[in-house]
This record gives structure tokens, C-alpha cells and sequence, in this order.
């Protein structure tokens, strides 16, 4: 048996006695005590393993999804401050968003509320929970695609560089090569954002910098799914006069998957970049 099954059957039977008491105490328990944190990786498998297992339970009860949702928002709100980058409850907010995915990709009532939760996690100030936040995009993307795309289009909108951040990242990790309409969603997508950071005059916030360190991988993903229009939006961008927007260019046709697959345009694009 895997690890992951393992921890699926171990969470599962966490999860049906707090479903059977409404004491939550020892599933809390367990997941500070397996994190990895302090540590360089958090526990991916048992995150992981807590979203299936919180998937499946809503799945089956409306009453339990209900409580679920309860418990899920509520780990998602741990604050920094109780439980701070590196420390094991850190731990409690990177499942608590996963689980509230997983609600929001089964029971379409509660889609738009996880969205919008996952939104407001997008802005901790915790690696860890942001890329969590990612993780749930993909998640809901796979079950509820355009209630999902409608929403990050949303979270571009707000103008907030974390939100967009997430947004690019979520829908980056889908499979966009087997979905040529989430693909073009995507393109759609870091169009939007990328006229953003064109026209942003701040660009020294944590948060901008993280937004664009993101963007030199994520941009390549969507070009690589959609060659054509792709490479040539890579052109358009290379000719601008706007030195981040050149270094996520420049970071892009460095990636293997279009540099090894597209040699001679990444040099011809490169070259206009010199």
C-alpha cells in the first residue's frame, strides 16, 4: 500500500469521528504531528491524502459536506500568527485549502464560496498556503472549468499581484495540452495579467515579485499548449521596452519544454531579446 493510501485511510478514519462528534481535536492532532514542518517539504502526500478523503465524504452527505466545509474554513483561517511559516500548524491552513477545493470541485453549491476563499488565501503571507492555493485552482478547474476561469478572471481583475499570482499558477499546472479550451482560457488569462504588469508603476512589493518569478515559468506552459498564437504573443512581448516583462520572456525560452521542442524559434525570439 502506498503512502498516500495509507494516510487516505488513516484521515478517513479522522474524519468520520469528527464526523460522528463534532470534535475535531484528534484529526488536528495528527496532521501537526505527520506536517514535516519544521522542514523543507510539508507532508505533500497527507495533504494531499485529506483532500481525497474530504472529497469523498462530501461527496456522499450533503450534512457532512456541510460540516466539512465548517471545518475545512476554518483551518484555512489559521492565522500567521498562531501558527507562523515553518511551524507544524502551518500545516492546518495548507489542508484546510485543499479541502475546501475539493468541496467546491464536488458540490457545485459551494464552487463559488471556495473561489472566493481561495482567493482570500491567495493573499498569506505563507509560501506554503499560497501554493496551496494553487494546488485547489487546478483541483476546481478539473471539475467546474468555467465557474473556475470566470473566477480567476475575477481575481485578475481585483488588481491584487498575489491573487493573479495563483491564478497563473492554478491554471498553468492543468493539463493544457489535452484541453485545448482551458489552454486558450490560459493565454487569455496571462494576457490580462501581463497588460498589468506593463502598466504598473510599483514594482518593488514582495508581492510583485512574486507575481513575476511565477510568470517566468507559467507563461511557457500555456505557449507550449498553444505553439502558434503562443510564440507569437512571446514576439510581441520580446519587443516591448519593459525590462520585466523581457526577463519573463527571457525565463520562459529557457525552459526545456520549449527550448528543446522549438529550438529555432526560442533563438529567433531570444535574439530579438539581446
Amino acid at each position: 500500500m502506498t503512502c498516500r493510501k495509507t494516510y487516505i485511510r488513516e484521515v478517513a478514519r479522522q474524519l468520520s469521528g469528527f464526523l460522528a462528534t463534532g470534535n475535531a481535536e484528534d484529526l488536528i492532532a495528527c496532521l501537526v504531528a505527520e506536517s514535516n514542518l519544521p522542514g523543507p517539504r510539508a507532508n505533500r502526500d497527507l495533504a494531499a491524502a485529506f483532500a481525497d478523503a474530504v472529497r469523498e465524504y462530501a461527496a456522499a452527505d450533503e450534512n457532512d459536506c456541510r460540516a466539512l466545509w465548517s471545518l475545512c474554513t476554518e483551518l484555512a483561517c489559521v492565522s500567521p500568527e498562531d501558527a507562523p511559516a515553518g511551524d507544524p500548524h502551518e500545516f492546518l491552513p495548507l489542508c484546510g485549502v485543499l479541502g475546501i477545493a475539493a468541496i467546491g470541485a464536488v458540490a457545485p453549491a459551494f464552487t463559488g464560496m471556495a473561489l472566493a476563499q481561495l482567493q482570500d488565501a491567495s493573499l498569506d503571507p505563507r509560501r506554503r498556503v499560497r501554493e496551496a492555493v494553487a494546488l485547489g485552482v487546478c483541483d476546481l478547474l478539473v471539475a467546474r472549468q468555467e465557474e473556475t476561469v470566470a473566477g480567476l478572471e475575477g481575481w485578475v481583475e481585483s488588481g491584487s499581484w498575489l491573487p493573479m499570482r495563483a491564478a497563473a499558477a492554478g491554471i498553468a499546472e492543468s493539463d493544457l495540452q489535452a484541453e485545448p479550451e482551458l489552454a486558450e482560457a490560459a493565454l487569455r488569462l496571462h494576457r490580462k495579467i501581463l497588460i498589468r504588469v506593463y502598466t504598473a508603476g510599483e514594482r518593488q512589493s514582495e508581492a510583485f515579485v512574486a507575481l513575476r518569478k511565477a510568470l517566468g515559468y507559467t507563461l511557457g506552459r500555456v505557449v507550449a499548449a498553444l505553439p502558434g498564437i503562443g510564440f507569437e504573443y512571446l514576439r510581441q512581448l520580446a519587443a516591448l521596452d519593459d525590462q520585466d516583462v523581457r526577463w519573463i520572456v527571457r525565463e520562459n525560452l529557457e525552459r526545456d519544454a520549449l527550448r528543446q521542442q522549438y529550438p529555432e524559434t526560442v533563438r529567433h525570439i531570444r535574439a530579438n531579446l539581446a
